[in-house]
């Protein structure tokens, strides 16, 4: 099986299962709720979801969207949940894994595995943060405050195996000046941000310095592009007022995974514009 499809089988079917689980995050959370138990159960007649109806997007469609005990209608967004967050880990995969086995050294091979799964995190728990911010207008802390060991531990082992300590410090600076700015704007300006943008930011600044200045810089910038453009149609479309407000958290993530993925080429770009590259 050549590597490639490899990658996209095997990434392809855990972001499934992963993002079944998502599924499970994103309602009990915010709820205060155990993600481990009870088991999952039918919203409409409370009976346990046996394990061959609980197959990613497959029984979803066998079941045709329904409970097989009361056919309750069970919503499509948790195979689209599931379907998005499989494609979503492929397209990490093949972003950090290396090409083949045998081409790399140990060393690096190892590095690469590392950030591989750091991303992977980071993939998982912006499915899971960006719509429960959706939802409840929330970050919770419970999902937040752990990237942080996380990250600094998966990041600093892959900078450790291929002695790249510059990558570290750019964590840092990046971790640091992303919530210090996050964090003032919040303080000056509370009604427009909240504290969980604050510490998220935190988040994707630790990993966005890793990857470089470049994707710190994008990512930072894209998170109010976008955010600012949809907010504006929003408010040309009247379907919110001028202080009307929408999570800001999504935004943050969508902005920080166009850095990830495209942040170095923009910013080659935008440094020859300059005349600096």
């Amino acid at each position: 099986m050549p590597w490639a499809l490899a990658v996209a089988v095997l990434g392809g079917g855990f972001g499934l299962l992963i993002g079944s689980f998502l599924n499970v995050v994103v309602y009990r959370v915010p709820n205060g709720m155990s993600v481990v138990s009870p088991p999952s159960a039918c919203p409409g007649c409370h009976s346990e979801i046996k394990a061959y109806d609980n197959v990613p997007v497959l029984s979803w469609l066998a079941l045709r969207g329904k409970c097989r005990s009361c056919h309750e209608p069970i919503s499509a967004r948790y195979p689209l949940v599931e379907a998005t967050t499989g494609v979503f880990f492929v397209v990490v995969a093949i972003r950090f894994l290396p090409h083949g086995l045998l081409s790399e050294a140990p060393a690096n091979f190892g590095a690469s595995l590392l950030a591989l799964v750091a991303f992977l995190y980071l993939a998982a728990i912006s499915v899971a943060l960006g719509l429960i911010d959706l939802d409840v207008h929330r970050l919770p802390r419970a999902i937040v405050l752990p990237a942080y060991a996380v990250g600094a531990v998966l990041l600093g082992a892959s900078s450790a195996l291929t002695g790249d300590w510059t990558a570290l410090l750019r964590a840092a600076i990046g971790m640091g000046s992303l919530g210090l700015f996050y964090a003032l704007a919040w303080f000056f300006y509370p009604a427009g941000m909240g504290f969980g943008d604050v510490t998220l930011a935190g988040v994707l600044g630790l990993f966005l310095g890793w990857l470089g200045w470049g994707p710190l810089a994008v990512g930072a910038f894209s998170a109010f592009l976008f955010g600012g453009v949809f907010s504006i149609a929003l408010i040309a479309l009247k379907r919110i007022g001028r202080k009307g407000g929408i999570p800001f958290g999504p935004w943050m993530l969508v902005g920080a995974w166009v850095g990830v993925f495209v942040g170095p080429a923009v910013w080659h770009g935008y440094l020859s514009l300059l005349g600096v590259a």
